[in-house]
């Protein structure tokens, strides 16, 4: 089987920076995509940046801004002609028992993901309509699915984003365009750190998926992304696709 190309398609991706989302954008590149990245992190932004040239660039900002989501679609438009995907990478949320969350707890994982998945979805919808063959892809999470403790705002703005795509999924097949939901499960920079702090509580996780481990974000999960970006999964929209080791099974 051949790796499915992105050649001619520009990307933008929110939290693209590192992490799951530098992984998608280092590999949307390889694979010949154009791509706008919109993050926060400075630093790692204009790095990436440099790593990968003219095919990258780089916007530092607050996704929770619908302003900064008609800005990384402008410039999508100006420097590379237009918008086939876009990717909602980006969220922030503070884990304590849900008792204990406060509204800012609460106003921080919806601004950040549901707000700004919306946002940026509302900003790209003329481009991604122009294109013929838009493609939206939106991350859950398997805290909302299984429940996780401590993460109550999170899952609940994961579950309102699969929710989100479910419906604009049926409401933008008449334009083309498909909207995908990826749950991951990664070892991230920061279950790396989490790792090392709780060893056995990691060990304990790793052992529940059946594929043993935590995926990587280079090798396991930015390659699904790079499909649903792709002409191979044409035929398939308001979809959730975990990429998680076989660790939650949708029915």
């Amino acid at each position: 089987m051949s790796t499915p190309s992105l050649a001619g398609r520009t990307a933008l991706v929110t939290g693209g920076a590192s992490g799951i989302g530098g992984a998608v954008t280092k590999l949307f590149v390889d694979r010949g995509a154009r791509v706008v990245v919109v993050d926060l992190q400075e630093e790692a932004g204009e790095a990436l940046a440099r790593q990968l040239g003219d095919a990258m660039v780089f916007l530092r900002g607050d996704v929770s801004d619908r302003a900064v989501a008609d800005t990384a679609v402008a410039t999508a438009a100006e420097r590379f002609g237009g918008l086939d995907v876009l990717v909602n990478n980006a969220s922030v949320s503070r884990q304590r028992p849900f008792e204990e969350q406060t509204a800012e707890d609460w106003d921080l994982a919806m601004d950040t993901s549901l707000y700004a998945t919306r946002n940026f979805m509302l900003a790209a919808l003329p481009e991604l309509r122009a294109s013929g063959a838009g493609s939206v892809i939106n991350f859950g999470s398997g805290a909302g699915l299984d429940g996780q403790p401590n993460q109550a705002s999170y899952a609940a703005t994961k579950e309102a984003i699969r929710g989100l795509s479910r419906v604009v999924a049926n409401e933008w097949a008449q334009h083309d365009i498909r909207v995908n939901v990826v749950c991951p499960m990664a070892l991230t920079a920061g279950v790396a750190q989490w790792a090392e702090a709780r060893p056995e509580q990691y060990a304990q996780s790793a052992a529940k998926v059946p594929l043993g481990r935590f995926g990587d974000p280079d090798e396991d999960v930015a390659p699904i992304v790079a499909f649903l970006a792709s002409d191979d999964s044409r035929y398939m929209t308001g979809q959730t696709l975990m990429a998680d080791g076989g660790a939650i099974k949708l029915r």
